[in-house]
C-alpha cells in the first residue's frame, strides 16, 4: 500500500506527473532536448519573475550549495546557522577549504539581520550563507529583512538555500537581490528527487570569473556559456525528470502563483493551530516555516509507533531531525498536497493518539 507523504521530501507526487516521466527517450543533444530545456527555463523565469540566469542539474539541491561557495567565495565566508541543513553550508564551506565563519544558533531559533549586520561590521566577507526554510526545525529566516540589510553591503554576495521553500514560499528572487538562489525538484515542486534548480544573478556570475577552483561539474560560467551558446546542459541531464518538470511548471502556471501561496498558508496555519493545541511549536514564535511544521514532542509519544500505525492507514510524517528526532516530529505541507489532505492525516492522528 503507498503510504500519502506528509514528511519534508520527497513529497507526495501526483500519478500525472510521475507518468510525465514516461515520455520516449530524446537525446540531450538533439533539437527536441534543446526546445524541452528552453521552454523550462522560461516558464521557471516567468513564474518567479525574475531574468536572473537559472539552472537545473541533474544532482542534489547539495551540489547548488557547493556550487555557490566554490563559484563565489576566494576565502571568506559568513554561514548562519540554527539547524541541520544550515550547518550542512558551514560543512561544504570548510570541505571546500574556505574560511568559513558561523553565527552559531541553538537549533529553533534564527538567524536576524541584526546579527549579520554585526559581523559584517566587524570583518570583510566575500558572501553570507542563509537558509530560508530550516527542514530540520520548521523555523522560517525572515529573508525580505536580511535583504533589505545586504543592500548596505553590496560587495557581499547573498546566497540564500530554498530547497524546502521555493514555490510554496514567496521568495522574491529578483527584487530581494539574492545572488544564488537554490532548490531542489523533491519538496515543494513536488517532483521526484533528482533535479537542482538554481538563479544565479549577473553580480555572482561576475565575482565567478575571479574566483579559482570552480571545479568541472559545477562551474557556474561553463554551465551559462553552454546554455547561451546551445540552450541545452554541459553534462547529460536527467531527461525523464526534465518532461516531468515541464509538466509541473505548466500546472504551477495553471494554480496561479498567488493560489499556490495561499494554499500552503492555509495548510500551515491548520497543522499549527492542531500542534499548538495539542503540542508546542519548535520554531521560534513568529518564524514557522509555510512548508513543515516541527512539533514539540510535549507529550513523550513515541513517534515510531505513531508511524507505524499511519502507515496502517496509509500515511506517513516524519520524525525529529538528528539530534531532535522523538523529541519533536515533522509534518509537512508542500507540494501539491490540499488542505482537505492534510485535515485527513490530522484526524488520523487525532484517532491514533486518541487526543
Amino acid at each position: 500500500m503507498h503510504k500519502k507523504l506528509f514528511i519534508p521530501g520527497p513529497t507526495e507526487v501526483r500519478k500525472e506527473i510521475l507518468d510525465a516521466q514516461a515520455q520516449p527517450m530524446i537525446g540531450h543533444r538533439m533539437k527536441s532536448f534543446t526546445e524541452l530545456y528552453t521552454g523550462i527555463i522560461n516558464k521557471l523565469k516567468e513564474l518567479l519573475e525574475t531574468k536572473n540566469f537559472a539552472t537545473v542539474l541533474t544532482a542534489s539541491g547539495t551540489a547548488l550549495m557547493e556550487a555557490a561557495i566554490r563559484n563565489c567565495v576566494n576565502k571568506d565566508v559568513l554561514c548562519c546557522t540554527y539547524g541541520a541543513f544550515s550547518e550542512r553550508w558551514f560543512k561544504i564551506a570548510k570541505a571546500c577549504d574556505k574560511n568559513a565563519d558561523a553565527i552559531a544558533l541553538d537549533w529553533g531559533k534564527v538567524v536576524k539581520p541584526e546579527m549579520i549586520e554585526e559581523k559584517l561590521k566587524a570583518k570583510k566577507y566575500e558572501a553570507v550563507t542563509v537558509v530560508h526554510n530550516e527542514t530540520s526545525t520548521g523555523v522560517r529566516a525572515p529573508i525580505e529583512q536580511i535583504a533589505e540589510l545586504m543592500k548596505k553591503y553590496p560587495d557581499v554576495l547573498l546566497l540564500v538555500d530554498t530547497v524546502s521553500s521555493l514555490m510554496g514560499d514567496k521568495v522574491e528572487v529578483e527584487k530581494l537581490g539574492i545572488d544564488i538562489c537554490v532548490s531542489s525538484s523533491q519538496k515543494c515542486f513536488a517532483l521526484p528527487p533528482g533535479l537542482a534548480i538554481g538563479f544565479v544573478s549577473d553580480r555572482a556570475l561576475k565575482k565567478a570569473e575571479g574566483v579559482s577552483g570552480k571545479g568541472h561539474y559545477l562551474n557556474l560560467l561553463d554551465i551559462r556559456d553552454y546554455f547561451d551558446k546551445k540552450g541545452q546542459t554541459p553534462t547529460t541531464p536527467a531527461i525523464s525528470l526534465m518532461w516531468a518538470l515541464d509538466k509541473q511548471l505548466d500546472k504551477m502556471k495553471a494554480e496561479g502563483m498567488a493560489n499556490r501561496y495561499k494554499r500552503h498558508c492555509e495548510m500551515a496555519q491548520y497543522v499549527q493551530n492542531w500542534a499548538k493545541k495539542n503540542f508546542n511549536l519548535y520554531a521560534e514564535p513568529g518564524y514557522e516555516s509555510v512548508t513543515v511544521t516541527c512539533i514539540n514532542n510535549t507529550k513523550k509519544i513515541s513517534v515510531a509507533d505513531l508511524n507505524t500505525e499511519l502507515g496502517k492507514r496509509g500515511f506517513a510524517i516524519s520524525n525529529g531531525y538528528g539530534k531532535i528526532k522523538e523529541l519533536t516530529f515533522r509534518i509537512a505541507h508542500m507540494g501539491d498536497l490540499t488542505l482537505d489532505e492534510v485535515k485527513e492525516v490530522i484526524k488520523n492522528i487525532d484517532e491514533i493518539l486518541k487526543l
